[in-house]
């Protein structure tokens, strides 16, 4: 099998990380700008934004985040959720991918026949680069997990990093050296999933 879908199959949700360095902190950067400049859009719009949080920036995410949601979890159930983030924390850095509404608004104005299409596409166009990102830096023995506390967090990532009113904040990546084995995948039956006609 290729070394591409090795890849693919290689890669796991790991939420057991730690601040440790895998690789450097520029080749990380590096995984995510390549990624970033290659992975496809429609349109090829490369509406695509990504920022990556290191160190003290990286745990003012994941303190910010804690407390976006303690104020809407119940406190006698709260203690799974500190943990969950205070997991995430221990981590390296964290990826935020966003979307820019401005460019997928813009297509809409210029191709109205597929006006409703563009959100969509663009949704894609984010799952595949957080694929890429995500394969990319398990390749390379980093591990990464994918969250969504969006749109809880929003208005506070985009007030405290600066973050253009146009980007939609999509999902977020907490990384770093895997200190755990990830538990073992589950599969449904490939049968009832894929269907072949010929």
């Amino acid at each position: 099998m290729s070394q591409f879908l090795e890849a693919i199959k290689a890669r796991r949700s790991v939420y057991a990380i730690s601040k440790e360095a895998v690789i450097s902190d520029q080749r990380v950067e590096e995984i995510v700008a390549e990624a970033v400049l290659h992975t496809p859009s429609s349109f090829n719009s490369q509406s695509a934004r990504v920022v990556v949080l290191f160190n003290e920036q990286h745990d003012k995410l994941w303190d910010m985040t804690k407390e976006t949601l303690r104020a809407v979890v119940p406190a006698e159930s709260f203690g799974p959720t500190e943990e969950k983030m205070a997991a995430f924390r221990s981590g390296r850095g964290t990826v935020l991918f966003f979307e820019d509404q401005e460019v997928i608004q813009g297509l809409q104005e210029q191709f109205a026949l597929y006006k409703d299409n563009f959100p969509v596409w663009s949704e894609q166009s984010s799952g595949m680069l957080q694929l890429v990102v995500w394969t990319a830096l398990d390749n390379e023995g980093v591990g990464a997990s994918l969250q969504h506390y969006n749109p809880l967090i929003d208005e506070k990532v985009k007030a405290e990093w600066n973050i253009p009113a146009s980007w939609k904040l999509i999902g977020q990546m907490p990384f770093g050296k895997p200190v755990a084995e990830p538990g073992e995948k589950q599969f449904n039956p490939i049968e009832e999933r894929v269907k072949v006609f010929k």
